[in-house]
């Protein structure tokens, strides 16, 4: 047992670095061990702690430099001691497994490194052997994990810092327009800002990076200019540095902000249909590289394979470690790949961005608001009673919608439908797959395999269903948006008022936001103010087209009745965005349907090698094992003409191939699913519908065959 007392020990260490986690204390002692060991050393000052501090800058960290830099070289070291300690057990486990002797050891290794035999056994070792093979695996193992965790919890940094600025410049017109807007409607540039940070969670990545400026400006009162600096100088993004730097230049020569801003708006919306064309050129060419490296280059390697696995060898174990291992760790890093090159380009945005705590409507008419200024007011407050019922009604107001409203609660969260989805599949294959007949592997999973891919593409096709009639919602209220913000400037700017222009508004025709606009107006016929009424509308539709809308137009109201020109910047805006993403799905049809027809080629040619191949080889591989008479031999004892390649191919397992083709054909089909939804509308959540129907045409083309 004693044996073992540093493997335990090792263990402990990387358990207390995984501790702060799930433990705020924890983490509280771990930063203070690593100051108190190594605060003084990165505190001193040079250019690589610039450095340093400018990516913890760039990447939105939370914390000091000395904390980051303390526990990152505490992480390193205390990683390095427990890998050379686990990497010393776990040579002398796998030289055990394989059988492997000290006296082989020895005649293999040079007789430098003779001690390395000791690994064999490890348990019989004394204390000065055991200490020279740790100090080889601290020499070797340790300090490539102490290296490596050292310059990788940097590198995530940087790749936090590039993602951040695909992010900004992504968001960076939207909020441009929304400042321009603001600024139109007369209000001053401090509060433009103000407004901006309140609306960051709405705007984006940009947005969250002009808000560090003003909470440098309300926290420690530093002048506008400054800020503007210095948040130019910390952002990852060249196009927001630029961008602060020309404010702050245009804000010390006291030019007109209005004038600059609309100049800026007007140059990004040129700039974003630019960068639309490289990107769709961008999503061509990983279309046409997924098809030929990932499609048609395994299928030509399978094709190969199988051909030599039944002529000549079998070569079911690589078949295996391609269908099972490569393809799928290739897709997986090509999507990640797509993911992390297009991330914020494209004009794409997710529809679960949306303010659930800014200001929600609560059941009484008012605003949440915090425990303290309830407790308050309740002890002042004639109505406390009622305010506390309709408070508990707040709290279980979640659970009531679920009750309620269980369709639209779905609809808002469609991951939830694996809920009910998963657990019925698993009875289903309860009751279908099972009890599963005992034999050789191949035989068991094949009893099991078609029930499975059939209940996987249930599950999945239940959430498909429930994320395409939301996204398709989505989608149709927003093409509305653009139309509303219009309609809504063209009345105020005939000189109705904001009130009486949402309701003149909410009458007409809207196309799929007309029923929430007229919900709207019954809030505000009902007495809430319109600020309230259009969060309330906000909260329903979910969209992060109409968040923008809301945040523009109430925020605009405050500073001016006058809110025409400023829709008629949000219409444009939502237009212009609407337009783009229109225009990214026309085009990348053509390159869904290029995927689909790679598809298509692969299971065509698998389901002919099932079909034609593999019966024809155990056609011609029958004669090799009969007598004289059949076909194949000859009357002189020689091989006829029909040997050769075929002689001795009895033996082949033919239930083996194509149970691996029908498995090849399913993992493709997951995969290349999940790619087109990557590639055609920006997310693999998006491909979930292209791998129920890939998936149903394999089922259908192995059912015809009799395969499955």
């Amino acid at each position: 047992m004693l044996a073992y007392v540093p493997l335990l020990a090792a263990v402990g260490l990387c358990l207390a670095l995984v501790l702060p986690l799930a433990d705020r204390r924890a983490d509280l002692l771990v930063t203070r061990v690593a100051l108190a060991l190594f605060g003084d050393y990165v505190g001193v000052d040079g250019s690589r702690r610039q450095r340093q501090r400018d990516l913890l800058y760039a990447a939105h960290v939370g914390g000091t430099h000395r904390e980051y830099a303390s526990r990152t070289i505490l992480y390193a070291g205390v990683l390095g001691v427990a890998g050379s300690v686990a990497g010393v057990y776990a040579a002398g486990a796998l030289l055990s497994a394989l059988d492997v002797g000290e006296a082989a050891i020895r005649e293999t290794l040079p007789a430098a490194l003779a001690f390395l035999a000791g690994l064999a056994r490890l348990t019989e070792l004394g204390l000065l052997e055991l200490f020279a093979l740790l100090l080889f695996a601290s020499a070797t193992l340790g300090s490539a994990l102490a290296v490596g965790t050292y310059y990788g919890r940097w590198e995530v940094l940087n790749q936090r810092a590039h993602a951040r600025a695909a992010e900004i410049d992504a968001t960076l017109p939207r909020t441009v327009a929304f400042m321009y807007a603001l600024s139109r409607s007369g209000m001053a540039f401090p509060r433009v800002m103000d407004t901006l940070a309140e609306n960051e969670d709405v705007y984006g990545e940009a947005a969250t990076e002009l808000s560090v400026a003003v909470r440098d400006m309300n926290a420690f009162g530093t002048d506008a200019l400054t800020a503007l600096q210095r948040t130019a100088r910390r952002t990852p993004s060249e196009d927001l540095g630029d961008f602060a730097e020309n404010l702050a230049s245009v804000l010390g020569t006291g030019q007109s902000i209005s004038a600059f801003l609309s100049d800026q708006y007007e140059l990004y919306q040129e700039e974003a249909e630019s960068k639309q064309q490289q990107y769709l050129e961008l999503l061509s060419t990983f279309a046409e590289a997924y098809v030929t490296a990932l499609v048609a280059g395994p299928l030509f390697f399978i094709t190969i394979l199988v051909v030599i696995g039944l002529v000549l060898e079998d070569t079911l174990p690589l078949l295996r470690v391609v269908v099972y291992l490569a393809v799928p760790l290739a897709t997986f890093g090509f999507v990640v790949y797509v993911d992390s090159v297009t991330q914020g380009v494209g004009g794409t945005e997710t529809a679960d961005r949306y303010r659930e705590d800014a200001a929600e409507a609560r059941s009484d008419g008012g605003v949440a608001v915090n425990d303290e200024r309830a407790a308050s007011a309740s002890a002042t407050d004639s109505w406390a009673a009622s305010r506390e019922r309709l408070r508990a009604y707040d709290r279980v107001r979640r659970v009531r919608s679920w009750i309620t409203s269980p369709v639209e609660s779905v609809l808002d969260a469609p991951a939830t439908v694996f809920l009910a989805a998963v657990p019925l599949a698993l009875v289903g294959l309860l009751v279908f797959a099972f009890p599963v007949t005992r034999g050789p592997p191949t035989e068991m999973v094949a009893q099991v395999d078609t029930a499975v891919v059939v209940a996987t593409a249930l599950v999945l096709a239940s959430y498909a269903v429930v994320y395409e009639v939301r996204k398709r919602r989505t989608r149709r209220i927003e093409s509305a948006v653009p139309d509303f913000l219009d309609r809504l400037a063209s009345v105020n700017e005939a000189g109705t008022s904001v009130v009486g222009s949402v309701r003149r508004v909410a009458g007409s025709n809207l196309e799929a936001l007309t029923t929430d606009l007229e919900r709207t107006r019954r809030d505000i016929d009902w007495g809430a103010d319109v600020g309230t009424a259009l969060r309330r509308l906000e909260r329903r539709v979910r969209s992060p087209m109409t968040s923008r809308a809301v945040a523009l137009i109430t925020n605009a109201m405050h500073a001016s009745g006058d809110v025409g020109p400023v829709l008629r910047i949000a219409a444009e805006e939502a237009r212009a965005t609407w337009g783009l993403r229109r225009e990214r799905r026309q085009v990348m049809v053509t390159y869904l349907i290029v995927i689909y027809i790679s598809f298509l080629v692969f299971l065509g040619i698998i389901a002919s090698l099932s079909v034609s191949f593999i019966p024809a080889i155990e056609e011609a591989a029958i004669p090799s094992g009969a007598g004289g008479d059949l076909p194949g031999s000859s009357t002189d004892g020689m091989p006829s003409g029909s040997g050769g390649l075929t002689d001795g191919l009895g033996d082949i397992n033919a239930f083996a191939y194509e149970q691996l083709f029908f498995h090849a054909a399913t993992v493709q089909a997951i995969c290349s699913g999940l790619v087109a939804g990557q590639l055609g509308e920006g997310s693999v959540n998006d491909g979930v519908k292209h791998v129920v129907v890939l998936l149903g045409l394999t089922l259908l083309t192995f059912l015809v065959i009799g395969l499955v």
